[in-house]
C-alpha cells in the first residue's frame, strides 16, 4: 500500500475509488417514505455505480456498507440493511461474476448472522479469479476497529515469535489490515454534503484526495462519479513533498 512518489504524470483515473454512501434516509425523508426505501434505493445507485467504475477505469471500488456504528440504529433498519446485502448478492452476484468483478467483505465478522457469513464467503469465493473491477464492501466495519483489530494480531505473533518487533514498519503493519491486498485509496468521495470520514479506510486514506459532493446517495450514478473524478485530475497530488515543476 505504499504511496507513489511525485510524478509530473498524474494517474488521469484514480486506480482506487472509496466511497462512503451517505444521505439514503434523508433522500427517502424528502419523500415522506421510510428509510429502508432509501436503503432500497440505494442498492440500485450501487449497481450503477459499480457498471460505471468499470467503464470509467476504476480498478479498485469500495464502498462504505454498514460500519461498526450502525448497530445503534433501530432493530429494524439494521435488519433492513442485512435483507438488502442479501438481496444484492442473490440478484447481481451471476451478472458480477459474468463481467469479471472479485467480491471483497472487509470488516469484522463476530455478530453477523450465519447466513450472512456464508454469503459473504460464497461472494468471494466465487469471483475470487476475476480481474477486471476489484469491489470491496465494508460491511460491520470500522477503520478504528480495523487497525486495532490489526494490533492484536502484529502482538499476538510477536508473543508467538513469528515477527521480531524491530522489523515492524507501516508496510509491514499494512499486511494485517483487512485491505492488505488493495492499493491505497487515491480517490475518497462522500455523498450528501457532509465533510466527515465517519472512521472509514482511516489508513488507507493517508493520501487520498477527498471530494464531498452535494447528492444524496440514492441519486448518485455515472455523472456524479465522473465529476468526482474530474475533480481528482484537478488536484495535485505530492504526497509531502514539493510539486514536480517546482522541485
Amino acid at each position: 500500500m505504499a504511496q507513489p512518489a511525485p510524478s509530473s504524470e498524474q494517474a488521469i483515473t484514480p486506480r482506487h475509488v472509496a466511497i462512503i454512501m451517505d444521505g439514503n434516509g434523508r433522500w427517502a425523508r424528502q419523500r415522506n417514505r421510510p428509510r429502508t426505501f432509501g436503503h432500497a434505493e440505494g442498492v440500485e445507485a450501487l449497481r450503477r455505480t459499480v457498471e460505471a467504475a468499470g467503464e470509467l477505469g476504476v480498478e479498485y471500488l469500495t464502498v462504505f456498507g454498514f460500519s461498526t456504528e450502525n448497530w445503534r440504529r433501530p432493530v429494524e433498519e439494521v435488519n433492513a440493511l442485512f435483507d438488502l446485502l442479501r438481496l444484492y448478492v442473490a440478484r447481481d452476484l451471476d451478472k458480477l461474476m459474468r463481467e469479471g468483478v472479485r467480491v471483497r467483505v472487509i470488516g469484522g465478522r463476530e455478530g453477523l448472522q450465519r447466513d450472512i457469513a456464508g454469503i459473504i464467503e460464497s461472494a468471494e469465493a466465487r469471483t475470487r479469479n476475476n480481474t477486471k473491477l476489484n469491489l470491496t464492501i465494508a460491511f460491520n466495519y470500522g477503520g478504528q476497529d480495523e487497525i486495532v483489530r490489526a494490533a492484536r494480531r502484529v502482538a499476538a505473533d510477536v508473543a508467538a515469535g513469528k515477527l521480531n518487533s524491530a522489523d515492524l514498519d507501516s508496510g509491514k503493519f499494512e499486511s494485517y489490515l483487512d485491505t492488505q491486498d488493495l492499493p491505497a485509496a487515491d480517490l475518497l468521495v462522500r455523498t450528501s454534503g457532509e465533510f466527515r470520514l465517519s472512521n472509514f479506510m482511516l489508513w488507507q486514506s493517508a493520501y487520498a484526495e477527498l471530494v464531498f459532493l452535494d447528492v444524496l446517495w440514492p441519486d448518485f450514478g455515472k455523472d456524479a462519479l465522473s465529476q468526482a473524478i474530474e475533480i481528482y485530475r484537478g488536484r495535485e497530488r505530492r504526497y509531502g513533498g514539493t510539486a514536480p515543476e517546482s522541485a
